[in-house]
C-alpha cells in the first residue's frame, strides 16, 4: 500500500517514472525541470524505502517494488485524468430516483403518457410523485424536487420552462342537470353561478382557478364542496346536482364520461397552459435532460382530446 504522505502530485511523478523508467523524459513529459524530478525520486525512495528505479547499464531498470506499482499506478493516472470527462448518457443504465410535484390532473395528463416509454427506457428510473406545492421554485432551487408540473402562475426569472400543452376548461355535471340544456354551448355566467358548486383546489395554498377567473363575480358562486382531487370530479358530480370545471384533457379520459353533461366553461374561463419546470441547478444534467425531453415528447405526440 502507498503511503498516505504521498501527495497525489508525487504519485503523478512516480508514476511517469516507473512508466519510462527515464528522469529526463518524465520531466519532459510533465513540464517539470530534471533538478526537480530527481528531488521528487529522493524523496519517493525515501518514503517508500525502495530504490524504486535503478540503473542497469546504460538505462534504469524497475525494482521488485517499482514493478509492484507500475500497473496500479498506471491505472490510477488514467482514472484520474478521465475523471471529470463527461461521460456517454444512457438510459438503460440509468438508476435514478426523481422527484415531480403536481397534481393529480398532472399525473394523469403530463407523466401518464409518457411512463411505458420511461419504463422501457430507463427500467431502473424511480419516480416519486409529490403534492404540488405553492412555492415550487423554492422546492426546485433547494432540490427538494427535481421538476414541477404545473398550471400555476410562476416566474419564468426564477425557473426553467418548457410549455407541455395547452388545454381549456369545460363546465361538467349530470346529464339530467338543468345546465345541460345548454348543449356544448358556453354556459351562460349567471346560469352557471345559480347552481351550487364542487370546488377543486390546486397546492397547498388551495387556490380555486375558477374563483380567481370569475373576479366580482365570485362573491355569488356557491361552493358546497371542494377537493383538492381532480380525479374525484366525476363521481362527485354524479353522486348529487353540483357542477364544476374542470381541464378539457381530464374529463375527456374518464371511464363515467358518458354519464356525464360536458358543456363550455362560462366565458372568461378561457385556455391555460400547462408547464414543465426546473432550476438551473438540473439543467446541465443528462438524466435530467433526457426525462424533460421524454415528458415534452409524450405530450407532444398525445391525440387532442378536444
Amino acid at each position: 500500500m502507498l503511503s498516505p504522505h504521498l501527495p497525489p502530485n508525487q504519485l503523478l511523478v512516480l508514476a511517469y517514472l516507473l512508466k519510462t523508467r527515464s528522469v529526463s523524459t518524465t520531466a519532459l513529459m510533465l513540464g517539470m525541470s530534471q533538478p526537480s524530478v530527481s528531488r521528487a525520486l529522493a524523496r519517493l525512495r525515501e518514503v517508500l524505502k525502495d530504490p524504486l528505479l535503478v540503473r542497469s547499464g546504460n538505462q534504469m531498470a524497475r525494482t521488485w517494488r517499482g514493478e509492484e506499482l507500475v500497473d496500479r499506478l498506471t491505472d490510477w493516472v488514467a482514472a484520474t485524468t478521465s475523471l471529470l470527462d463527461e461521460a456517454d448518457f444512457d438510459p438503460a443504465r440509468l438508476e435514478r430516483r426523481f422527484r415531480i410535484a403536481t397534481t393529480d390532473f398532472g399525473v394523469q395528463s403530463a407523466c401518464l403518457p409518457a411512463m411505458a416509454h420511461l419504463r422501457a427506457s430507463a427500467p431502473s428510473l424511480a419516480l416519486d410523485l409529490q403534492p404540488l406545492g405553492h412555492a415550487s421554485h423554492r422546492q426546485l432551487a433547494h432540490g427538494e424536487i427535481d421538476l414541477a408540473i404545473s398550471g400555476l402562475d410562476h416566474d419564468p426569472e426564477q425557473v426553467h420552462r418548457e410549455l407541455l400543452f395547452t388545454d381549456h376548461f369545460v363546465c361538467v355535471t349530470r346529464k339530467d342537470h338543468p345546465l345541460a340544456r345548454h348543449g356544448e354551448g358556453p354556459v351562460p355566467l349567471g346560469d352557471f353561478l345559480a347552481h351550487p358548486h364542487l370546488g377543486l383546489t390546486v397546492s397547498d395554498a388551495e387556490l380555486d382557478r375558477v374563483s380567481t377567473a370569475l373576479g366580482e363575480a365570485v362573491r355569488h358562486r356557491k361552493v358546497m364542496l371542494s377537493v383538492p382531487y381532480f380525479a374525484l370530479a366525476p363521481d362527485l358530480l354524479l353522486a348529487g346536482d353540483l357542477v364544476t370545471v374542470v381541464p378539457s384533457r381530464l374529463v375527456h379520459a374518464c371511464p363515467r364520461r358518458d354519464e356525464l353533461a360536458i358543456l363550455g366553461a362560462p366565458e372568461g374561463l378561457g385556455p391555460f397552459p400547462y408547464w414543465l419546470l426546473w432550476h438551473e441547478r438540473s439543467r446541465n444534467d443528462p438524466a435530467s435532460i433526457w426525462l424533460r425531453e421524454q415528458l415534452l415528447t409524450a405530450n407532444a405526440e398525445a391525440p387532442p382530446r378536444d
